[in-house]
């Protein structure tokens, strides 16, 4: 048989085989990455179709649930769908502009602004964006100034930017076990941050950099998993007999002006996840972020794990940034796999979090070299769209990152920028551009705030 048989039979049965999957696939609704990238039917059996133009974005109800698989009725409002374009702006699509977005939080900053005493948490996740506490650091110190409350808040173990990162000095030893999101076979819960972490004779010493009031009494608590025994740990050279009898837990290791720590774990039954910097009351910002992901992974997090965390450690309002890593290709324009996929994701954070606050962010700008120039990923519109109807038909509000930064080609002119503001892989703001985005963020917020205070008046 010559060469050139053998390549058209190869080619051949690859693409017997192909369709054959392809059509079992559809068949059986299986969803498996690989698989959906060399779907050969896909342009037939796509049900959700999220149209790539934006010449009719105003739907209605009933038009927008035909294009997710899971439709969560909308709040009882007269929504404008189309309000996700606009910059600088938190919007819940009430055509009410004067309407509070984040009602429940925003209500509980202003009891707190009024005396009230509080503990108001905030989670804020996201990719390699905000790693290294980058934009968050900005949004949590304008927070505290604003309206009360110290403290860096939450700190894994161990981190890849933990020499980068300012906000904490975080020095461990070198012995932790760590699984995480891309870990394989986990035993034990991972924590929202993605990690859990188990010591046997090793130490973590963590200094809060963010607290400049030396007389402070700033509290160090330990969040940890389940253990069937008590354990000992040591904490400042001390030791202190704890019991992890629930399946989450935030244990009282300091409350003193001390802003550092150290803790010891000789006991690797204990799951530890990282300590948290926290004032009595005011405003606790925990940055969760996690290089490389899209916010699909926390379908890993089972729900009775997330309802204990509620309890234990309740937020008020959870903020959601992914994106940027969905843009790994240049030509790629139809994200509704991940409508699809993340959709029960947030359904599940909203129903084991009752009573935080959603928002929903969009990615921020990226770019990729067309025709020998950078410019903005082709998909990035689709995206942002994408994610606007997930915070539409999910009840959650929605802040447009992207058209923030100043839209199309944005992030190729904050590179270009003397001195810049984001790096030259045109994807990551650097630290001067994340203090821009954390301050854009604060003034959103704060106009939400204002409102509130003038429907008050």
């Amino acid at each position: 048989m010559n060469a050139n048989r053998r390549v058209l039979l190869f080619v051949v049965y690859a693409t017997i085989i192909y369709l054959i999957a392809s059509v079992v696939a559809a068949a059986l609704d299986w969803r498996w990455m690989p698989a959906r990238r060399i779907n050969l039917i896909s342009d037939i059996t796509q049900h959700y179709r999220v149209e790539e133009s934006t010449e009719n974005d105003s739907l209605s109800n009933s038009d927008t649930t035909s294009l997710l698989p899971i439709a969560i009725p909308l709040k009882d409002k007269v929504s404008n769908f189309n309000l996700y374009h606009k910059a600088h702006f938190i919007t819940n699509f009430n055509v009410d502009t004067n309407s509070v977005a984040l009602e429940r939080f925003i209500k509980k900053i202003y009891e707190l602004k009024n005396g009230i005493k509080t503990k108001i948490r905030i989670a804020y996740f996201g990719d390699s964006m905000i790693e290294g506490d980058l934009l968050t650091q900005t949004l949590r110190k304008l927070l505290q100034q604003m309206f009360g409350g110290y403290g860096v808040g939450f700190v894994p173990i161990t981190s890849q930017v933990a020499q980068f990162r300012t906000t904490v000095t975080d020095n461990y030893s070198g012995g932790w076990q760590e699984e995480n999101f891309k870990t394989d076979g986990v035993k034990d819960h991972l924590y929202l941050s993605g990690h859990v972490f188990h010591g046997d004779g090793d130490w973590v010493q963590m200094k809060d950099q963010t607290v400049k009031d030396t007389t402070a009494i700033l509290l160090k608590n330990l969040l940890c998993g389940y253990v069937s025994h008590p354990v000992n740990i040591m904490v400042n050279n001390s030791s202190l007999a704890i019991h992890p009898d629930k399946i989450f837990n935030c244990i009282p290791l300091d409350k003193s002006k001390s802003t550092s720590i150290k803790l010891s774990v000789a006991d690797p039954a204990l799951p530890v996840y990282g300590i948290s910097f926290e004032s009595e009351s005011g405003i606790v910002l925990d940055n969760y972020s996690f290089r490389g992901i899209t916010g699909i992974e926390f379908s890993r997090i089972d729900s009775s794990f997330l309802s204990a965390i509620n309890a234990e450690n309740p937020y008020d309002l959870i903020i959601f940034q992914y994106g940027v890593n969905l843009l790994f290709r240049p030509y790629d324009k139809k994200f509704n796999w991940y409508a699809n996929a993340l959709m029960p994701v947030i359904k599940k954070i909203k129903t084991c979090f009752p009573e935080s606050d959603f928002l929903l962010v969009s990615t921020a700008d990226r770019a990729f070299r067309y025709g020998g120039q950078y410019q903005s990923a082709i998909g990035i519109d689709s995206l942002v769209k994408v994610q606007a109807l997930l915070a539409y038909e999910s009840g959650s509000s929605f802040y447009n990152q992207f058209e923030t930064m100043g839209g199309t080609n944005s992030i190729v002119e904050w590179a270009a920028k003397n001195p810049s503001w984001a790096n030259k892989d045109y994807v990551h703001p650097n630290f001067r551009g994340a203090e821009i985005l954390g301050q854009y963020f604060f003034q959103a917020i704060l106009t939400d705030y204002e409102k509130y205070v003038r429907n008050k008046k």
